[in-house]
């Protein structure tokens, strides 16, 4: 079964390969063989290329962006221009837009269905206003108290909390992740939901199809149906030359009942909980919030369903304490948040940027990829420099050769500021945590590269003064002894590596 499964697996990989270099191969046919016309064609296309040029320099975007796509310009006069259309001309089609529109609009209220508790959250801590007010007044994102934390700072943990929690579940379970893969994680998770929908409960996954590529046949979809489990899949892959696949859900979300959620990097694939060995020891973080703060969770999945799904929910209908005020004590106060590529507004970035602003004796970072631009790198340096301990662990294995390059390429100027930079040695770190001060932290899904930060849907969770603040510094500190401090003499490089590395920066905003 599992060969067959792997046979058409890799059937449709590469149809799908052969159908993009066919295309590929047409629109280089149509330049470099115009024949008499090649002249005229090569005149049209470098014109094209310098219009371009211009467009992208009075384009709202970020700087690094610009630069790669001039630079492109510049390298390929004839290709260029035409490369830059097919990447981003059709990205976030209109119609896709007015639904996003339509669905932030229609679940604003939603949000405050459990109060609004931003005045004792800035009672409390009047320090944390910048953070609080731009994600509930700006953002949409509104804090939220009678709200228990759990810290995972391990995939195996997470794994074994999500399978008790499922089989407690009474009205409805969400799931929306980036990738899944059948295995020793997934299939027990598949028959907790099939059974579950059997009973009667609401049970809805929603994967990405991209992240999903190599790893589920076509017709998982229909597979899951058949069990009762209602499925959507986000974006589609379609095996035609446009950017609409730069759009990805990277989310990782599990709800349960409204009353109790789970997010953070871990997806739903063996890899995640150690099962299988892909490069080294999988680190991972995740956090699980029960009570009032898992609700925002619910509608962030909800948005994201209506906008792919042809039956649109009312959120009030899900609202899990209808009846009686939810009773859970509060740990200090939580903001969930989420991040779109739609709305051009970076809430993932800026949540990293005022965290790293904010910090006054520490700020300790997990990231699986270092990619980052002229924002996240000044304040970095700026806040190293004003004497902060910044510290940054990153994977010793990578899991892309190219990213760990770029990645690497960062590494002197942070040190240089003053920036701790470690490679955790025992295999992949993929956590993705902010803390500091033991103030201040979130858990979420982005990366520090521009994909997540820009290109992708990702969510997370900003924590204030509650208990799974110290258990993300307190895991932290644990890792570092089993990570390699980076040193400016291991930075060292002869000329031609330095120009590799900076050659692989400019094309950064790509990866």
């Amino acid at each position: 079964m599992k060969k067959k499964l792997s046979r058409v697996v890799f059937r449709r990989r590469v149809f799908v390969i052969l159908t993009l270099l066919i295309q590929i191969a047409f629109l280089v046919f149509l330049v470099a063989g115009a024949g008499s016309y090649f002249q005229y064609a090569n005149w049209f296309l470098r014109i094209l290329s310098i219009i371009v040029c211009v467009h992208v320099l009075n384009k709202h975007a970020k700087a690094a962006y610009k630069i790669t796509w001039i630079f492109l310009n510049m390298l390929f006069p004839i290709f260029g221009g035409i490369l830059y259309i097919f990447f981003n001309s059709q990205s976030n089609p209109r119609k896709f837009r007015r639904l996003f529109k339509k669905n932030i609009h229609n679940s604003r209220d939603a949000f405050y269905m459990c109060g609004d508790c931003l005045p004792d959250l800035l009672r409390a801590y009047p320090e944390f206003s910048p953070q609080a007010h731009y994600l509930q007044d700006y953002a949409g994102f509104p804090a939220y108290t009678n709200t228990q934390s759990l810290y995972f700072d391990s995939g195996e943990a997470f794994f074994q909390r999500v399978l008790e929690e499922l089989k407690k579940a009474q009205k409805y379970i969400f799931l929306e992740f980036f990738i899944l893969r059948e295995g020793v994680m997934l299939n027990p998770i598949i028959s907790i939901l099939e059974q579950k929908a059997q009973e009667g409960l609401d049970v809805r996954i929603m994967y990405d199809d991209l992240g999903c590529f190599m790893s589920l046949p076509v017709h998982y979809r229909k597979k899951l149906e058949g069990k009762g489990i209602k499925c959507l899949v986000f974006n589609p892959f379609r095996p035609i030359l446009s950017s609409l696949q730069n759009n990805r859900d990277h989310r990782k979300i599990i709800v349960i009942d409204g009353k109790l959620a789970f997010t953070g990097g871990l997806n739903l694939a063996d890899e995640y909980i150690n099962a299988v060995d892909r490069f080294g020891h999988w680190k991972d973080a995740a956090i699980m919030l029960e009570g009032e703060g898992a609700w925002p969770l619910t509608i962030i999945f909800l948005q994201m369903w209506n906008m792919q799904s042809s039956v649109h929910d009312s959120y009030e209908s899900f609202y899990p304490w209808k009846e009686s005020p939810c009773a859970v004590k509060p740990d200090g106060y939580v903001q969930p948040y989420a991040d779109s590529p739609i709305d051009e507004e970076n809430v993932g970035e800026h949540v990293y940027i005022q965290i790293i602003n904010k910090a006054k004796k520490y700020v300790y970072i997990n990231t699986p990829y270092l990619v980052l631009d002229d924002s996240l790198l000044s304040a970095l340096a700026l806040t190293a420099k004003s004497g902060v301990d910044v510290r940054i662990i990153t994977p010793r294995r990578w899991d892309k050769w190219f990213v760990a390059m770029t990645s690497r390429s960062y590494y002197r100027q942070l040190i240089f500021a003053g920036v701790k930079v470690y490679e955790y040695t025992s295999g992949f770190n993929h956590g993705k945590t902010f803390v500091c001060d033991d103030a201040l932290a979130t858990v979420g899904t982005t990366n520090l590269d521009f994909r997540s930060l820009y290109l992708h849907f990702e969510c997370g969770v900003l924590l204030y003064h509650s208990a799974a603040v110290q258990a993300i510094k307190d895991d932290f500190l644990r890792t570092i002894p089993a990570s390699h401090e980076i040193t400016l003499q291991e930075c060292a490089r002869n000329a031609l590596q330095r120009i590799f590395l900076d050659v692989l920066r400019i094309f950064a905003p790509l990866m």
